[in-house]
Order: structure tokens, then C-alpha cells, then sequence
């Protein structure tokens, strides 16, 4: 992986544009509580969903998607190059993260990890969302939909691209997003994970 100077600026500007969290902008434009103080205390759209509605979850998804995949398009349309639009992404990820913004505390990551693989690549982006959806429905677990996907996502971009730079880095973000889960994990191992459209008792 070829690495320039210039190519931090570009990760920079991704890490800035992630940073801005769309979950807590959201809830407070629309008079809702911090999704940092309810439920998961997770400022993105699954916590959103369950104690902000429909409505603030979808604007929450798409701004998070946009947020990395937006930052990719741009600097794709200004240099072409692999590792330019790699560490583009990685940035955007890591901002959702660990933003700037709020003392380096931010969400799990999944729907940026999406826009940033979109960018990537839209057919693997695309391949890797069918995924969540069909372990989705036989599952009801987003997290595990989630791990599923993103496990996959990194073979789907190589045989599709064959870059290195890509896939490298699209494999640091996925093990970034195992991560981020762990706790998603333990509760799937002890059959405590929450289930999509199952309220929990106290809701």
C-alpha cells in the first residue's frame, strides 16, 4: 500500500465528517431524549428506533450511511487511487467511532460501515445489505445480521475489485465492528439479545 502525505489529509476529512453524530443532532432537532442517556446509550439508529420512533431512526441510518459514503465519492471523483479512497473511508469510520465532537464516544458503526463500503464498491455494498436483510429475517437480531454481513463484506470486495488497499482496510473495520459488538455477542451467547420489533418489557 502506497502511502503520500496527502492521503492523511483525505483521512482527516473523512474522520471530521464522521465525527458529526447524526443520532444526537436528530433527536434534539426533532425534541427527543439524547440517545446517549436511554436504552444502549448507542447514538445510532437501532437505540434511536426503539426510543425515538420510525421517523428520527430512518433520518438517523441515512445521515450515518451518507456520512461515509459521501466523504468516499468526493475524494474518488479527486483522486482515483486505492489507498486514497481507502483511508477516505477508514476515517469516516472511525469518526462515527470515536468523534471528535463528543469526547470520542460514538456508535458501533454498522450504517457507516455500509455508506463506506457503498463507496467502495456499491455492488458489494448492495450484496453485503441483502445479507443483513435475509439474516435479519430469519434471525430478528440486528447484531447478528450485522456480524454476518460484515464477516462477508471483505470476501465480497475482494473478488470483486481484487484491491489489496481496499480489502486491507475494509478487514480492520470489520474486526473494529466485531469489536464494538462484543457485548452484542455475549448477550447472543446467553440468549439476552434484543429482537427486531420485540419490545422489551420496560418499554
Amino acid at each position: 500500500m502506497n502511502f503520500e502525505i496527502h492521503y492523511l489529509i483525505y483521512a482527516l476529512a473523512g474522520y471530521l465528517v464522521g465525527s458529526v453524530s447524526t443520532a444526537i443532532i436528530t433527536c434534539k432537532l426533532m425534541g427527543l431524549k439524547d440517545p446517549r442517556s436511554v436504552g444502549s446509550n448507542n447514538p445510532g439508529a437501532t437505540n434511536v428506533l426503539r426510543h425515538g420512533g420510525k421517523k428520527a431512526a430512518i433520518i438517523t441510518l441515512i445521515g450515518d450511511m451518507l456520512k461515509g459514503l459521501i466523504p468516499v465519492i468526493v475524494v474518488s471523483l479527486i483522486e482515483p487511487a486505492a489507498t486514497a479512497i481507502a483511508v477516505t473511508g477508514l476515517g469516516a469510520f472511525l469518526g462515527h467511532v470515536f468523534p471528535v465532537y463528543y469526547g470520542f464516544k460514538g456508535g458501533k458503526g454498522v450504517a457507516t460501515y455500509y455508506g463506506v463500503l457503498l463507496g467502495y464498491s456499491w455492488i458489494a455494498g448492495t450484496a453485503a445489505l441483502v445479507i443483513w436483510l435475509l439474516t435479519a429475517l430469519v434471525s430478528r437480531l440486528s447484531s447478528l445480521s450485522a456480524l454476518v454481513s460484515a464477516l462477508s463484506a471483505p470476501v465480497i470486495l475482494w473478488y470483486l475489485s481484487h484491491s489489496p488497499e481496499l480489502t486491507i482496510i475494509l478487514s480492520l473495520m470489520t474486526a473494529l465492528l466485531f469489536w464494538r459488538h462484543r457485548s452484542n455477542v455475549r448477550n447472543m451467547i446467553d440468549g439476552k439479545e434484543h429482537k427486531i420489533g420485540v419490545k422489551k418489557p420496560s418499554e
